[in-house]
């Protein structure tokens, strides 16, 4: 989905004024959220996992809101890679662990961010809170619902906080669409939402292990090929539904104030056949109540399309655009859309990281298009992302609302797991479970 210089050029003015004179116009100024430190001193943040992911939160941790005390990893080169993040910053060594349980026993740690793989996240965020210490854990939520509601539980039982990774809650330019567009209903009843993140390139990535003798499987990986790649494998990961779905599907319950009850999904290895379970194509349709529906793709063979949430109300439709862009569109205009649009601001520095769950290794066919690192699109998810941090620590400290929260990040959950079930089995449709 892509517009010309023109279009564009047109919505800017459209869009700006559509906001004009409301909260929202405010809100696109990426530190408008939390200019000043948090009353009591910055949190005393511990990392369990500090791989690529890891390392993308560990470069956005606001000093004024947090202080990274400790890391645990299970690979020593991670952990080295975490130095070198925190040095860039001008931050303080933290201390090593290998197992994140004798990091709880020796640090003094208020919270811990948790950036492991898919699989372990309810088996490290419960022992975590029922320790006493606050959490901010990687999207999804957990591997399965049950896990969910674990986490969820020990949360409420503990009275801790518990925030899930979806950043897009806490990009301005999100807020400011929310708040100036869809608050106001200017698009009028919506009954469909089209979502996309399509991408030309393997997901998987090369990585030698940090010795000629390191033995993963203590931890349950056979291999190292198994732990580096776990995203590719279905014993620890929920595929393209989890990685990239789960995002953007946040997202679109956020803005319709529901979460759907029944998917349907397809997908398959089409291009990348190298051993991998996880699909490299996934096409799905999610209902809603009211007759309301949502379709999500995502493939890795074209990156024509990028990533986009796409709301088609009676009166008007709203596309989110790569995180860095909200366009409206008037459908008043006799069938020629005026399409509106606004950039977000790019006054943060861009924070390129390995491949992740968001990037394949490598992307060929993509580089003109969509920047790999860097640019507008890097720098407003780095922007979400260190305000997503600070607004964890400003909930541990003054009790400010959480933008995402355990239930609304179980709900995008509970439907991804359902839709990879589903896109795994030869049914079309199943209910999501409750």
């Amino acid at each position: 989905m892509l517009l010309t210089p023109e279009q564009r050029a047109l919505g800017r003015r459209n869009f700006l004024k559509a906001l004009a004179g409301t909260p929202a116009l405010a809100a696109l100024g990426t530190t408008a959220a939390m200019k000043a430190p948090v009353r009591g001193g910055p949190v005393r943040i511990g990392f369990i996992g500090v791989g690529g992911q890891g390392r993308a939160l560990l470069g956005r941790v606001n000093p004024a809101y947090g202080t990274v005390v400790a890391m645990a990893d299970i690979n020593p080169a991670s952990l080295a890679k975490g130095d070198e993040v925190l040095a860039k910053r001008k931050q303080a060594p933290a201390v090593h662990y290998v197992e994140w349980k004798e990091m709880l026993e020796k640090e003094n740690l208020e919270a811990v961010i948790v950036a492991v793989p898919l699989w372990a996240h309810a088996d490290v965020v419960v022992p975590c809170l029922e320790a006493g210490k606050h959490v901010l854990c990687e999207k999804m939520m957990a591997f399965d619902v049950d896990g969910c509601h674990r986490m969820m539980n020990a949360a409420a039982k503990a009275n801790r906080v518990l925030e899930i990774g979806y950043q897009r809650n806490y990009s301005p330019i999100y807020q400011a669409a929310y708040d100036g567009i869809i608050k106001k209903e200017l698009l009028g009843e919506v009954y469909h939402v089209r979502v996309a993140w399509h991408r030309n390139g393997n997901w998987r990535r090369a990585g030698e292990p940090p010795t000629p003798d390191y033995d993963p499987s203590r931890w349950g990986y056979p291999t190292f090929e198994h732990l580096w790649n776990w995203r590719l494998y279905w014993k620890y990961s929920r595929g393209l539904f989890a990685e990239l779905c789960s995002h953007q599907l946040n997202a679109t319950n956020w803005y319709l104030s529901s979460a759907p009850t029944a998917v349907h999904a397809y997908g398959g290895v089409h291009r990348y056949q190298d051993g991998r379970e996880a699909h490299d194509h996934i096409y799905s349709i999610f209902e809603y109540p009211n007759g309301l529906t949502a379709t999500f793709t995502s493939i890795e063979s074209n990156a024509y399309d990028q990533r986009y949430e796409t709301f088609f109300g009676t009166k008007g439709t709203l596309v989110m655009y790569n995180e860095s862009e909200a366009l409206l569109f008037d459908e008043t205009t006799e069938g020629q859309p005026a399409a509106t649009a606004i950039e977000v601001s790019k006054t943060a520095s861009g924070a390129g990281v390995e491949a992740s769950e968001t990037k394949p290794a490598n992307n060929r066919g993509a580089a003109a298009t969509t920047p790999v690192t860097g640019g507008p699109n890097e720098t407003a998810r780095a922007s979400a992302t260190e305000l997503e941090i600070s607004g964890f620590c400003s909930a541990i400290r003054m009790g400010t609302p959480l933008r995402c929260g355990p239930q609304r990040a179980f709900d995008s959950a509970r439907a991804c797991i359902a839709a990879c079930e589903t896109a795994k089995s030869p049914q079309t449709r199943v209910p999501i479970p409750s």
